[in-house]
């Protein structure tokens, strides 16, 4: 019932979704579940008699493959025989039901028309309601990010801004403003790409405000994401064609039906997808579903007129707002275009800060033992029984070439020749020393290398080791791996020119379908295996010369609680923003980077400036940017604490555990723990899971529960008195207003991770200067998550009494930091805490 509308998996959650009082005691929440039950079985009840039918095919098949709810709905939805068993089927049938995604004539080009602050102003008012309380800051935020929008004045030199703005100041709307008047005034899409999915989530609803109107929502905005993200409709077919041989699947392919009709995009993560369900359901028929590289077979599969991937990418083209993720967009760049070559010409990045990171990832190379792995099954396509729904790049490709022409020929030689990479079972021949194919061979002499000269080879955790110099045996395996990708890039690129040549001989004469899928095909082949291979080729004829200057290569042995997951050398860009630059930056017309933490500390400093455009790129773009920095309204002195405590010994890890678990009773909940390091998490997990429960009080973590990081903290956000313990993902970006967020714990100072990608950039950024700059923010980023709103108050405890001065400059303007032992640490945060009183009990 109810698919595809948000609910957290609690009884609170629960109760607020249905209507129902929200529950505050154990007992009132054991008495709320079969209330609950109750209600949806009633809503079930008024099913319409024209779905009826459906509905009740789906749940007889459902109860008969063992679903225990099945009972229960066939009695709600009334007496009756049994249907015949293929209408059962036929009801998981539900792509049918999809409408097609419609074929439109190309956008005609957007218009430059600029805005100005006042109009920009004007907007944002008219989102906000006449009822909003005055946000002065809001509105000179509004104003000054309008420059991103005016016409460019000189070829590749974008019109730019880059903006902070404190906690409180209202930032998404800020731009919201500006960017959605100027999309409707010249006809135009503007790109709102955010750090994470999650983030992504946050900013959707945000926009509910600026298009209350679903239907209007719908036509305006869309959120776009990695192609993995989503549902594939024949991935979804083949499995429920196999329910009749394996029945016990049918509840919850069932469910994932119920949730198909009503999905708004098909998006499994981060949006309407319950995430919790795949922990309940299993992986395979849940997440397993969606689209996976090497899968897809675009205009030649039969849903690709239902495909909800298509269906996005196409409304993106004439959406006003696209809110997207810098991954994807640092994809998109460093391959050249939006996924069908087109060019948005306007960007907002919101967590600006963390375009460097998301440029390091785009625009690396690994030639390692998974990444090559994936380059061999989206070639070869599934190559072991079982449920691998990989097709290969034969079956992708049936039908465009003649079968016995010279194209043909092509593709097998390069089929041929991809069985070098390495292919199932690659693991175990690895730790065997019993390579197959030259790139097993080059990747076990790594490993040879790495064991070597690494530190550390007796512990569980990840290795690494310098490439240069490279041992002779393992210079002779780069040798033949070069020749091996030279056998395999070469027919690839023949087999490509071959398909291009088709589309312009055959112009006049080729089918839209099959002209869409030669240019898929071309596109595919260029981006997921030519581009690739071809870095891989030049890492391995390099790996005998000095590295070029912009970047740095290194040798990993990639660990997991001492398992061996992945080996390979590595390649980064020292500045990626250099290539995210020359790409995205100088082809676009304008953008906003704007983010609360841009620059470091609380310096208005020429100096803080010019590092915080270095670290998002704009260095290396002509021209200048419009700087823009609006303070927090919020009375941080009044409202917070920081306190970092003195004699709690940060390597013993009883008195670390025990520390969160007096820190976070004090507070009586509503607690955020922070760590630099999964392990140290997981073992403070483990140690006060169970006082914290005997205490009344959730504990829910990353990394332990097995929810993906969205509903553990919309759990949190719900459970006013809950406790989290998370890593990155939750430091950064993370909306939790009021009552539900009272205090911060971090276990360590978040230093920068000393390897050698790092060593590589701190000396080329100032060395322990650099450092100090990326842990002031990362500090300044995490303590931003503790007062979301006027009437937010909280405290801020650091545990690591190795924390220097020179990193408080990262807090407020005002705000002292204590440094107290743990007993008056834990007196403080009570005494902070009980002004935040709980809410009465609602429930009768």
């Amino acid at each position: 019932m109810r698919p595809a509308r948000f609910c957290a998996p609690t009884p609170r959650g629960l109760a607020r979704s249905l209507g129902l009082p929200v529950p505050e005691t154990p007992a009132e929440q054991a008495r709320l579940l079969p209330w609950a039950v109750q209600t949806l079985l009633d809503d079930l009840a008024l099913t319409p008699a024209k779905h009826r039918p459906e509905v009740r095919a789906l749940a007889h098949l459902m109860a008969r493959g063992g679903w225990p709810w099945g009972s229960a709905v066939l009695q709600a939805l009334g007496d009756g025989p049994p249907p015949p068993q293929a209408a059962q089927l036929r009801a998981l049938a539900v792509w049918t039901a999809l409408p097609e995604v419609p074929e439109l004539a190309p956008e005609p080009p957007p218009g430059t028309t600029p805005i100005s602050p006042r109009e920009a102003q004007a907007r944002l008012a008219q989102v906000l309601g006449p009822q909003a309380e005055s946000r002065p800051q809001q509105a000179q935020y509004t104003g000054a990010v309008c420059a991103a929008f005016d016409p460019r004045h000189h070829p590749d030199t974008p019109q730019v801004v880059l903006a902070e703005a404190g906690t409180g100041v209202g930032k998404t709307l800020g731009y919201i403003a500006p960017a959605s008047l100027w999309a409707e005034r010249n006809e135009a899409t503007v790109w709102i790409s955010t750090y994470t999915r999650n983030l992504q989530r946050q900013l959707d609803t945000e926009l509910d405000r600026l298009y209350p109107n679903p239907d209007d929502k719908n036509t305006h905005v869309v959120v776009r994401k990695g192609r993995e993200n989503y549902l594939c409709l024949l991935n979804f077919e083949e499995a429920a064609a196999r329910v009749a041989a394996v029945p016990s699947e049918a509840p919850a392919l069932g469910l994932m039906a119920r949730w198909i009709l009503a999905t708004r995009d098909g998006d499994m993560v981060g949006s309407d997808f319950p995430g919790w369900l795949a922990d309940l359901l299993g992986r395979e028929v849940t997440l397993g579903l969606a689209d996976r590289r090497g899968e897809c077979l675009f205009s030649a599969c039969e849903h690709v007129h239902r495909c909800f991937i298509e269906r996005t990418i196409r409304r993106a083209r004439r959406a006003r707002l696209v809110v997207a993720n810098h991954a994807l967009v640092m994809v998109q760049a460093a391959l050249g275009g939006i996924d069908d070559d087109s060019r948005p010409g306007r960007f907002v990045f919101d967590e600006g800060h963390h375009l460097f990171d998301a440029a390091d990832a785009a625009f690396a190379a690994h030639l390692s033992a998974v990444e090559t792995a994936e380059a061999r099954r989206w070639l070869l396509g599934a190559e072991e029984s079982g449920r691998s729904r990989a097709r290969g790049l034969a079956r992708r490709a049936e039908g465009l070439v003649d079968p016995e022409g010279d194209a043909a020929a092509l593709l097998s030689d390069a089929l041929e020749a991809a069985r070098a990479l390495p292919g199932p079972g690659w693991a175990a021949r690895l730790a065997g020393a019993q390579p197959k194919g030259a790139v097993e061979h080059f990747l076990i002499e790594v490993r040879r290398q790495v064991l070597a000269r690494a530190p550390g080879v007796e512990g569980p955790h990840s290795l690494e080791a310098e490439a240069r110099p490279a041992e002779p045996e393992l210079l002779e395996a780069a040798r033949a791996v070069a020749a091996a990708l030279t056998d395999l890039v070469e027919p690839l690129k023949a087999y490509a020119g071959a398909l291009a040549r088709r589309l312009d001989s055959e112009a006049d004469t080729l089918e839209t379908s099959t002209r869409t899928r030669l240019d898929s095909m071309v596109r595919s082949l260029e981006r997921r295996a030519i581009g690739p291979l071809a870095a891989w080729k030049a890492m391995a004829d390099g790996l005998a010369k000095d590295v070029p200057a912009e970047f740095v290569e290194w040798l990993t042995l990639d660990r997991v609680d001492g398992r061996e997951m992945d080996v390979g050398l590595h390649r980064h860009w020292v500045d990626p923003t250099q290539p995210f630059a020359q790409t995205l930056g100088r082809r676009a017309q304008g953008f906003l980077v704007t983010s609360a933490t841009l620059r470091d500390g609380n310096t208005d400093s020429e100096a803080a400036w010019i590092a915080a455009e270095a670290r998002v790129g704009l260095r290396h773009l002509p021209g200048s940017c419009v700087r823009a920095a609006v303070p927090s309204p919020f009375d941080y002195v009044n409202a917070t604490r920081v306190l970092v405590v003195t004699d709690v010994p940060r390597e013993d890890a009883a008195q670390v555990a025990a520390a969160f678990r007096v820190l976070f009773l004090a507070a009586g909940g509503g607690a955020l723990g922070l760590f630099t390091a999964v392990a140290r998490l997981r073992a403070v997990h483990a140690r006060i899971a169970p006082l914290l429960e005997e205490a009344g009080l959730p504990l829910y973590a990353q990394h332990v529960d097995a929810m993906d990081i969205g509903t553990l903290i919309a759990i949190f956000r719900d459970e006013e008195d809950a406790c989290l313990l998370g890593t990155d993902a939750v430091r950064d970006g993370v909306d939790v207003p009021g009552r539900s967020l009272r205090l911060i714990v971090f276990d360590r100072v978040p230093w920068p991770r000393p390897d050698l990608l790092h060593k590589a950039r701190r000396a080329t950024w100032g060395g322990s200067a650099y450092d100090d700059r990326l842990t002031r923010l990362r500090l300044k980023q995490a303590f931003g998550r503790l007062v979301r709103r006027a009437d937010d108050r909280g405290v801020f405890v650091m545990l690591d009494n190795r924390m220097p001065t020179r990193l408080t400059s990262a807090f407020p303007a005002g705000v002292t930091v204590e440094r107290v032992g743990l007993a008056e640490a834990v007196a403080i945060v009570r005494a902070h805490c009980l002004t935040l009183t709980a809410r009465a009990p609602s429930l009768p």
